[in-house]
């Protein structure tokens, strides 16, 4: 009986899923398409385009810009967020609510309206379309996300333990890197590796700040521009399986630790 209540979550489980997981799965087959024809029949395996995307200098290049671009800004945005949150969760800031809202509100914003403003004020500073001002924009809107993240594990137990700390001489400095840092590990790893997938994966903001120096969703966009072929399915699931791979180590290394733990 127990099982037969079972079917119905099963089969709507199921449903969902490959309702979500379709298209990439669709996208990740046909890049091992033999020939050159990207849709249906399917005529493979074969890695050709795989070793395509390897030998074309342009992808490689904006391959590297992506990684570089991605964990500098996110290195920067878990930084900020995690001195944010520590500031408004251990020291009085009138109007403490006010600040918060003030760092969160990026969160509600598109895209397309952030990275529009951001063109406006690079030209008004005469900040020249590179990989710096990119990194300037995923930290923009990767900052609100680690703050959350990082503030809404700051509870009672940390604050106790720091207090504690410094109650036995500690110094602030190293009440910050030998109590709160290591007991926020999870979190800021968590803000990282997602801060790393969203910028990896960023498209709007490094498509209009940007000039000779793209990043790998941009270079995606050139080639599409000619139509779809194997080789633009082999690029798009390179860089699926690249996010995969980063929520994977995230996976391992947060929930990890937390097993080990208990």
């Amino acid at each position: 009986m127990k099982s037969l209540r079972q079917i119905p979550a099963t089969v709507y489980l199921i449903f969902i899923y490959g309702f979500i997981l379709l298209p990439v799965i669709i996208l990740v087959l046909f890049s091992f398409q033999a020939s050159r024809v990207p849709v249906p029949p399917f005529n493979g395996p074969s890695l050709q385009w795989y070793g395509e995307i390897f030998r074309d200098r342009n992808l490689m290049e904006a391959l590297g810009n992506s990684v570089f671009v991605a964990v500098v800004s996110s290195s920067i945005a878990v930084v900020l967020g995690f001195l944010g949150a520590y500031a408004l969760a251990r020291y009085h800031l009138p109007p403490k609510d006010f600040w918060r809202w003030l760092l969160m509100a990026p969160l509600s914003v598109s895209y397309l309206i952030i990275a529009i403003g951001l063109l406006i004020t690079y030209n008004m500073l005469g900040v020249p379309k590179s990989l710096l001002a990119i990194i300037i924009g995923h930290v923009v809107i990767n900052l609100p996300l680690c703050f959350s993240i990082i503030y809404s594990q700051m509870g009672d137990n940390q604050a106790n333990l720091e207090k504690a700390a410094r109650d036995l001489g500690a110094r602030e400095w190293q009440v910050l890197t030998l109590i709160s840092v290591p007991l926020l590990l999870p979190a800021i790893f968590a803000s990282f590796f997602l801060s790393v997938t969203l910028s990896w994966d960023e498209f709007l903001i490094a498509q209009l700040v940007s000039l000779f120096d793209v990043t790998l969703p941009v270079e995606i966009w050139s080639l599409l521009k000619s139509g779809l072929n194997p080789k633009t399915n082999a690029v798009g699931s390179f860089v699926f399986m690249v996010s995969v791979a980063v929520v994977l180590i995230a996976e391992v290394l947060i929930f990890g630790r937390r097993k080990n733990r208990v």
